[in-house]
């Protein structure tokens, strides 16, 4: 086969060759990449196509085992030899176990201190923690709206008098919690 008969076989198939890349990998650019590679592979080894055999199950064959040593490479990269003497670096994979105890405890810690409050900014403060809205905890403890939200912010400022007193700065706090 001449190289222009074997230019225009691969023209005559560029259509489906396309759509196939793109059903192996899901990805336009992807896609145009196995083809040119598999056009150029096929270019290449012109010679090893024999005439009166499928010409497009030859292409697709190469576009084929293109893709999969392509994907076997990529999971090949995404292995980890770890040469440690004991596996550390295998052993501490991505899997990590977080502790909460000591968030439990600061929690345990702070609910300690609100209920310290005096109940008359203690059950605005909680009522409001728990969702209810400014004009409903007014209704229900019979309050004008201006005091319910003077005590819910006196009932703040207080726990963060009793925080800092506790554990610093709010910085440190935060950081504490976050951890």
């Amino acid at each position: 086969m001449s190289t222009i008969d074997f230019y225009n076989k691969i023209d005559q198939i560029t259509g489906p060759l396309n759509s196939f890349a793109y059903n192996l990998t899901k990805s336009s650019d992807d896609a145009e990449d196995l083809f040119q590679e598999t056009a150029y592979r096929a270019l290449i080894n012109m010679d090893k196509f024999r005439l009166g055999t499928n010409f497009k199950a030859w292409m697709f064959t190469i576009m084929k085992n293109i893709f999969i040593n392509n994907y076997r490479k990529k999971m090949k990269a995404n292995t980890i030899v770890d040469s440690t003497e004991n596996l550390f670096y295998l052993n501490s994979g991505k899997n990590v176990i977080h502790n909460q105890a000591g968030s439990n405890i600061m929690m345990k810690e702070l609910n300690s201190m609100v209920s310290a409050l005096d109940d008359s900014i203690r059950i605005p403060f909680v009522m409001h923690y728990e969702g209810y809205k400014y004009q409903e905890i007014a209704d229900e403890l019979s309050l004008p709206l201006g005091t319910v939200k003077s005590r819910i912010f006196f009932a703040r400022k207080a726990l963060k008098a009793n925080i800092i007193n506790s554990y610093g700065d709010y910085e440190t706090v935060r950081d504490k919690i976050s951890a």
